[in-house]
């Protein structure tokens, strides 16, 4: 299964249990929670890649290389080969399989295959720290599990976190003057378009999270 494709079933089957035991359960949901129910699914897809930039970071540096004489070769994206390339399904979760996200990505923003810079740190920080809080984030807008000014203080903490820290990472790609290295289309379609949601979407979770708060209940997040 083409890689790409095999990070959305994921994505989807995470999203899509959460609706499903929203409908079931409380018997209602409206778009916001779908938007911040498929967000966060793909924060945990995205932690454990993290996880994986962290553990094989040495890899990472060394197939740095790969993927640019690939991109002299081909001219073809690095991203884009790397999300259609092949994938045995017995390999779904392998760490040197997904740590060839951040090689490729690395061929567009050099941090990612340079443990000295903030890109490599503050998405290793996220893998680690958030994974666990995104769960119970997810599982409390899913089930209201907890009290909704519990919930709501929790998605303050975290959708402020996110929103900042992404804000930081585009600031510093652009401080740093790494959009030099790569052409505008590039700019716009692999820097900007995949790290724009985390700042959008953030933004609509801390509306979430502020509602939760002040109404005491989870109303915002039904249709």
């Amino acid at each position: 299964m083409p890689a790409g494709l095999l990070a959305a079933l994921k994505i989807a089957l995470l999203a899509i249990g959460g609706i499903a035991h929203r409908v079931y359960w409380q018997g209602d949901v409206g778009i916001t929670y779908v938007v911040v129910a498929v967000f966060l699914s793909t924060n945990l897809v995205i932690c454990f890649w993290e996880i994986c930039l962290f553990f094989r970071r040495d890899y990472i540096e060394s197939r740095l290389a790969h993927w640019q004489h690939h991109r002299h070769r081909t001219g073809r994206s690095p991203a884009l080969a790397f999300l259609t390339t092949k994938v045995p399904l017995r390999s779904a979760f392998s760490p040197t399989i997904w740590a060839d996200v951040w090689a490729s990505y690395s061929t567009y923003d050099g941090s990612y295959a340079d443990r000295r810079t903030y890109g490599f740190n503050v998405d290793v920080g996220n893998g680690f720290i958030t994974a666990i809080p995104t769960l119970i984030l997810y599982a409390a807008f899913t089930t209201e599990f907890i009290s909704p000014l519990a919930a709501g203080i929790l998605g303050i903490m975290f959708f402020w976190q996110w929103m900042y820290a992404t804000s930081i990472y585009l600031l510093s790609f652009f401080i740093a003057k790494r959009h030099r290295d790569i052409s505008r289309g590039e700019v716009y379609g692999m820097i900007l378009a995949f790290n724009a949601p985390w700042i959008v979407v953030p933004l609509l979770g801390l509306y979430v999270s502020i509602r939760l708060v002040v109404d005491g209940s989870y109303s915002v997040l039904g249709s």
